[in-house]
Order: C-alpha cells, then sequence, then structure tokens
C-alpha cells in the first residue's frame, strides 16, 4: 500500500472546510448562550475537539442541566472512538508522547478518509485531521466573537454535508471482492439507529450502532482456494 501524504490529508478535508468552519461558529455562539465563558469554550475546542460531545455539553448546561450530566453526554458521544482508535493504532508511530499527540487529530473525517486496504494511512488522517482542527477553532473564535449575529448553519444547507460525505466514503468500502458482511454490518447498524432515534437520547443511536461491526466475529474471513501441486507447475511451464 503506497502511502500518501499529508497534502492529500489537506486536499480530501477541503471540500468540507467551509461546514466545519461555520459549525464551528454555531458552537462558538450556542456556547456564549448557554452562559459558558468566551475563553472557556475556545478551550474547550482547542482541547476537546469533538464536535458533537461540544454541542451535547452546551446543550445540556443551556437547558439548566448540570456539569455532571453534561460530561456524561460528552463521553456518551464519545464512546465511539474507543473501537475507531483501535482500529487505527497501528498507523501511528513514534514514543508514547508523539502517539498521544497525533491520535488527538483522529475524528470521524480524518478516519474515513485515511482508511486504506484495510489500514490507515498516518499521513492523510494528519494532514486531514490537522486542517479541520485549525477551522474548527476558527469557527470557535468567530462564534465567540460574532455572537448572535452569525446564521446558524443548519439555515444554509450546512447540517446535510457531514451525512452526504459519509455515504460517500461509506460506498466503496461495500464492495469487497463479494463479501457481503460489510454491507450486512452497514444495514444492521442503520436499523439501530433507526429504531433508537425515536425513544433514546440524541447520540445514543450513533454508539449503539457500533455493535453492528461485530457482525465481523461471526463470519470467518474469506481466503483464496489453495491452488493443486498441479496447476502451480502447469502454470510455471507456460510462464
Amino acid at each position: 500500500m503506497a502511502e500518501g501524504s499529508y497534502r492529500d490529508g489537506f486536499r480530501a478535508i477541503l471540500p468540507l472546510m467551509p461546514a466545519i468552519v461555520a459549525f464551528g461558529a454555531s458552537f462558538g455562539v450556542l456556547a456564549r448562550a448557554a452562559g459558558v465563558d468566551a475563553l472557556a469554550a475556545l478551550a474547550m475546542s482547542a482541547t476537546t475537539f469533538a464536535g458533537s460531545a461540544q454541542f451535547a455539553v452546551v446543550s445540556v448546561l443551556g437547558a439548566g442541566g448540570t456539569a455532571a450530566a453534561a460530561i456524561g453526554a460528552a463521553v456518551l458521544l464519545n464512546g465511539r472512538y474507543v473501537p475507531m482508535s483501535i482500529a487505527a493504532s497501528g498507523a501511528f508511530r513514534g514514543g508514547p508522547v508523539r502517539r498521544l499527540v497525533e491520535a488527538q487529530l483522529l475524528v470521524d473525517e480524518s478516519w474515513a478518509l485515511s482508511s486504506r486496504e484495510g489500514g490507515f494511512d498516518r499521513r492523510v488522517l494528519l494532514g486531514a485531521g490537522g486542517l479541520l482542527y485549525l477551522g474548527w477553532n476558527a469557527g470557535t473564535a468567530a462564534g465567540v466573537l460574532a455572537g448572535d449575529s452569525l446564521t446558524d448553519p443548519a439555515t444554509l444547507g450546512l447540517d446535510a454535508a457531514f451525512p452526504a460525505l459519509f455515504l460517500a466514503l461509506l460506498a466503496p468500502l461495500l464492495r469487497s471482492g463479494g463479501d457481503r458482511t460489510p454491507a450486512l454490518a452497514a444495514m444492521l447498524g442503520a436499523g439501530i439507529a433507526l429504531v433508537l432515534t425515536p425513544v433514546t437520547p440524541a447520540g445514543l443511536p450513533v454508539i449503539a450502532a457500533t455493535a453492528a461491526c461485530l457482525v465481523g466475529l461471526t463470519r470467518p474471513p474469506r481466503r483464496s482456494p489453495a491452488r493443486h501441486p498441479h496447476a502451480v507447475r502447469a502454470q510455471e511451464a507456460r510462464s
């Protein structure tokens, strides 16, 4: 597998940057409206760097919830990063500190864009994650400074950008040389999310849907049939 470059990661994430900056700004606006200090909102984006968890925190606080409830919601939403980080752990290099720092750039988009033939391209992941990090924090700063004067990104249709991205990324992953396991896992995950969405808190259906990946544990990997020795010798004779 040929390794990509940081520039490949930049290019891959670039079409999403307007939506990323806009949603970062939306978080900044909501955080200030929920009574979160401007510096605290900026620090959260710089250190947490998890959009869905950050929105959950300010939503709970804005509704009068406790800090414990807000943190609990964020932890539940970020639970999906456990299997994602395990899958991509082999891509990171160096000592513990370097691996820890680089792993902070593993988010939904960079994880999906760096997936390559059963592995993950470290440079693409870091390039995409790094640019996304800058865009998210720039958007947060703009939202904190501008306040309510900014338009909600959902009114511009930007809230559809992320689902559209993941549908586009999912399609090629379902073509696995006749193996139906990826398609089965995708359909099962979608079914779990659809069933739970009307009856569970926001974010929980996504976490529960990750259980569909266990389908792969129940199906043995496909192996190429062994070639008969006579066939091998015949092939060698013809070459």
